[in-house]
């Protein structure tokens, strides 16, 4: 039995299938964990979710970005932003089906035994394992209750605040966890956002850091594993960080890792998000894979 996880796929669906075959991945034994941002910008966004609907039982999964917008637009289509590549997931019979199977995933996952987390983009600076954990289920709750989970979607959006505050509440509260787990990538010590800089490592605005560098952050010692964040070519060169979003969609790589060896190999992507070549060697986590355009 082996666990492996993987890149951003983005809708990026030969990419995965060529990795898969690459480690003779068999879902009857082996679990594949992926890092969110399923669908979107890539050329089969309803392939690639109905496939991994197909082996869930196989999959650990944490919500990207995109994958809440897509839960988002299922509500309210009009949602839909020019570039979303989106609508046939919506108009496809199986919409809801699919729909309702991401909306029961999580925003941050953690294995114990390992001390590996899963997320999308990030934790905190601020935030110890424990309230990590416990602020992301404030918004898995938000998304499993049908009640609760309209007005979040309708107030996911936004900038705003830019920091957290533990007497945020509401939509508000939730809005900021989400930035944190779906969004980061530069933040002060004390966990301020930057949400508009998108570039690689050294391109932080002054008085900010990438989250994963801040010398006090609070889950140094635990293991983490993100994607979100292409520009960075799969290096953040922080010991037990592993960046995975090596940009397939955008003419990289889709990058996998086995996460008990830390080996990693990595299947070529063209510009439309399709494989490009077989997958190259496995490589050491200290390699640095196919770069990445975003």
């Amino acid at each position: 039995m082996a666990t492996y996880a993987v890149g951003d796929l983005q809708g990026c669906l030969e990419a995965l299938q060529c990795l898969l075959k690459k480690v003779a991945f068999d879902p009857t034994k082996d679990r594949l964990w992926l890092v969110g941002d399923l669908v979107n910008r890539g050329p089969q966004s309803l392939e690639t979710l109905r496939f991994l609907y197909s082996i869930r039982e196989s999959l650990v999964c944490v919500l990207g970005n995109h994958d809440l917008h897509l839960l988002a637009a299922g509500k309210n289509i009009e949602r839909l932003k020019k570039t979303d590549t989106l609508r046939e997931i919506i108009e496809a019979p199986d919409c809801a089906e699919l729909l309702e199977w991401l909306r029961q995933q999580k925003l941050m996952h953690y294995d114990e035994q390992r001390n590996v987390a899963l997320v999308h983009a990030g934790i905190p600076p601020q935030w110890s394992l424990r309230k990590a954990l416990k602020y992301a289920a404030e918004v898995e709750t938000a998304l499993r209750d049908d009640n609760l989970l309209p007005p979040y979607l309708d107030g996911m959006y936004g900038n705003d605040p830019a920091k957290w505050d533990s007497d945020l509440r509401g939509v508000t509260r939730l809005r900021v966890i989400t930035n944190y787990f779906t969004r980061m990538r530069f933040c002060t010590a004390e966990g301020k956002l930057d949400l508009k800089s998108k570039e690689g490592l050294g391109t932080a605005p002054p008085g900010y850091k990438p989250w994963f560098q801040h010398k006090e952050r609070k889950t140094k010692g635990v293991k983490i594993i993100f994607g979100h964040w292409a520009a960075l070519e799969g290096q953040c060169n922080e010991p037990g960080i592993s960046a995975l979003d090596t940009g397939c969609v955008w003419g990289g790589a889709l990058t996998m890792m086995n996460v008990d060896s830390g080996e990693r190999l990595s299947c070529k992507c063209d510009e439309h998000g399709h494989a490009a070549a077989p997958p190259v060697a496995p490589r050491t986590s200290e390699q640095t894979p196919a770069s990445a355009q975003r």
